[in-house]
């Protein structure tokens, strides 16, 4: 096998019918295909999805495909200078230029606010790919100018025939379909992971890969998550229920699990916040000041330092006692505030800032609490349509 550069790099699609998966997008008459195919990328897109399901593939192709000058840059080591240079080559070539920007979300406010004014002017078509929520990590401004492409773990079948195809074209490498599928089904819906299982398996067998070789390979790896693509979610559930139910040992077991499989320390705490206020709420108002204080120190230190918090904030929110008030409370409201809309405040609450309104009763008769606390408690707060409606119990579960 070459070994001049890795596999799963070596193996990129060269052409649009070489890509395998996002149907939805890449499919003929689908929107991004259409995009690329017309060879006028006329505005700015980021691809957002998991790893290893095609996003440098597709800037690649639209690279292939595109009369513009195309620049390729990693946030993860881009500096404002090679932002500099890529709009430089706009103003030498009097052309477009495609800027594609791996792990956008890797880029600060300070970076994205300096690509922005390019961006609007036109100057740089920019093609950022994430595996992060673009919502949380781009900036509100850039993300309004561009247009927003999910995609999708690739299926066990996507992965299978990207294998096949990758055997078909190295023809040292023999494999059975069975062991293919083997390995498609231990990528986590990652091509990339999938190859480099191939690449691995290749060098660790003296003949055809065996099933004992790719299970060597998979131990070599350090795959995310050793399942389905919905493993993710079962093990997130799993830790969340644990916490729930205050089995202290479950909760920083599935956290060391979500730890040790690589996923992200942000979406850990988010996950792990929404618990505090949702499960936990009044009943230990320190849980959400915990979490809150985690994320800082995810944010402040990252992998590896934060786990040691991650697993310090599992074991509070498991033995914490529980109540969920707050999230029943929310569900009432929005049922009530769907079916009542827009109800008026009553006249006694409202701010009286003109004479008009005064006049039209605005803030008569309101007692101030501060001199009539009596009064204040007894006056009425909610619509007169609510009277006596109680959306909040505060209530204690035992933990």
């Amino acid at each position: 096998m070459d070994k001049k550069s890795p596999l799963a790099y070596s193996m990129r699609p060269a052409s649009l019918e070489e890509f395998v998966g996002q149907e939805h997008l890449m499919a003929k008459g689908k929107p991004l295909r259409k995009m690329i195919e017309s060879g006028n990328v006329g505005h700015s897109i980021i691809l957002w999805g998991p790893p290893g399901c095609g996003k440098t593939t597709i800037a690649r192709l639209v690279s292939r495909l595109t009369q513009s000058e195309f620049v390729e840059l990693s946030a993860v080591n881009a500096s404002r200078k090679d932002i500099e240079k890529a709009i430089n080559k706009a103003g030498l070539f009097n052309k477009r230029v495609i800027l594609f920007l791996d792990e956008i979300h890797r880029f600060n406010k300070a970076q994205q606010d300096f690509l922005l004014p390019h961006v609007e002017r036109g100057t740089i078509i920019l093609i950022g790919a994430t595996t992060e929520n673009p919502s949380f990590e781009v900036i509100s401004a850039l993300l309004s100018r561009s247009r927003v492409f999910v995609l999708e773990a690739l299926t066990k079948e996507n992965i299978s025939k990207i294998l096949e195809r990758v055997v078909e074209k190295k023809k040292d490498i023999k494999i059975s379909k069975e062991n293919i599928d083997l390995i498609a089904n231990l990528s986590n819906g990652d091509a990339r992971t999938g190859i480099n299982i191939l690449e691995l398996s290749f060098d660790l067998s003296s003949g055809e890969i065996s099933k004992d070789s790719i299970l060597a390979a998979v131990q070599k790896s350090h795959l995310r998550y050793d399942g389905d693509g919905e493993e993710h979610y079962n093990i997130i559930s799993a830790l969340h229920k644990s916490m729930r139910d205050s089995d202290v040992q479950a909760s920083v077991y599935w956290a060391m699990r979500m730890i040790e499989g690589g996923e992200d320390p942000k979406y850990i705490v988010r996950r792990m916040i929404r618990f505090a206020s949702e499960d936990i709420g009044n009943a230990d108002s320190e849980a959400l000041k915990l979490a809150i204080a985690v994320k800082e120190s995810v944010m402040f230190l990252g992998y590896p330092e934060c786990d040691t918090a991650l697993i310090q904030l599992a074991s509070y929110l498991a033995k914490a006692p529980k109540s969920n008030s707050s999230y029943s409370a929310v569900l009432k409201l929005r049922e009530v505030i769907k079916k009542t809309g827009n109800l008026n405040v009553p006249l006694h609450l409202r701010n009286a800032p003109t004479k008009l309104m005064k006049d039209l009763g605005y803030g008569k008769d309101y007692k101030y609490f501060h001199s009539e606390p009596d009064s204040a408690r007894k006056q009425e707060h909610l619509p007169k349509e609510l009277k006596d409606e109680v959306f909040y119990e505060e209530r204690k579960d035992k933990s």
